[in-house]
């Protein structure tokens, strides 16, 4: 798998901007990507050295529109966290 097929785009959100100020970063990772191929794709895009990556795949939800009963069903999706060496930050994603 090419490492810009791991990556799919990065997680940002209020609860993930207090994650980076510790160093974390989230992303939006293929499905069929394992912790090593992560950490790969991480360290040769944005050139930091990864320390730990943590994985989670997330379910597929549905949700209900007010008005009509139509159900529209999010997709299942894979999420990671990477933790960073200390003092090292990713500044495409802190902008």
């Amino acid at each position: 798998m090419d490492i810009y097929d791991v990556i799919v785009r990065p997680w940002v959100t209020e609860k993930t901007g207090t994650l980076m100020e510790q160093g974390q970063y989230v992303f939006q990772v293929n499905r069929r990507a394992n912790k090593n191929q992560i950490k790969q794709a991480v360290e040769e895009i944005y050139g930091v050295s990864v320390v730990a990556v943590n994985v989670m795949n997330m379910p597929a939800k549905g949700s209900k529109m007010r008005g009509r009963r139509r159900i529209v069903r999010v997709a299942p999706w894979k999420k990671a966290i990477v933790t960073l060496a200390p003092n090292q930050r990713i500044q495409a994603l802190e902008a």
